[in-house]
C-alpha cells in the first residue's frame, strides 16, 4: 500500500525519505514489509508525507491506534494476508454497495 501510494504521488524513495525525514533505506524496508515491529513516530511521518491514515499505516504494521479505526483495506491487508489485492477490492465494493443502499457513504475511509 505505502509503495502504490508513493508511486501514485510520483515520488521516488529519496523524495518520500526526505519529506518523512528517514533514511531512503527504511523507506524501502517498510514498503517491503520487513520491518517487524516499526517505529510508530516513523510510521505517522511516512502516512503524513503520503497523505494517509496514520490509523492506516498503523494497521498495516499491526498497531492498534486506540482514538482511530483502519479503513477497510488497511484492515483485510494486515488481517487477511493472503487474500489478492483483487479479492480486498471486491469487498471495498461490496461494502461501498451496501452502504450506500442503506444510506450512507464510506468516502472518508477510502484514503488508499
Amino acid at each position: 500500500m505505502l509503495k502504490a501510494r508513493r508511486e501514485q504521488l510520483g515520488l521516488s524513495t529519496h523524495k518520500l525519505a526526505k519529506l518523512a525525514e528517514i533514511d531512503q533505506a527504511t523507506v524501502v524496508r517498510f514498503e517491503a514489509g520487513s520491518i517487524l515491529a516499526p517505529h510508530p513516530d516513523k510510521l505517522s511521518r511516512v502516512a503524513k508525507a503520503l497523505s494517509l491514515s496514520g490509523a492506516d499505516v498503523y494497521a498495516l504494521a499491526d498497531y492498534l491506534v486506540p482514538t482511530d479505526l483502519p479503513s477497510l483495506k488497511p484492515y483485510l491487508m494486515a488481517k487477511y494476508s493472503r487474500l489478492l489485492d483483487e479479492d480486498i477490492n471486491k469487498i471495498e465494493e461490496l461494502v461501498a454497495r451496501l452502504a450506500k443502499k442503506r444510506g450512507f457513504s464510506l468516502v472518508d475511509t477510502e484514503t488508499g
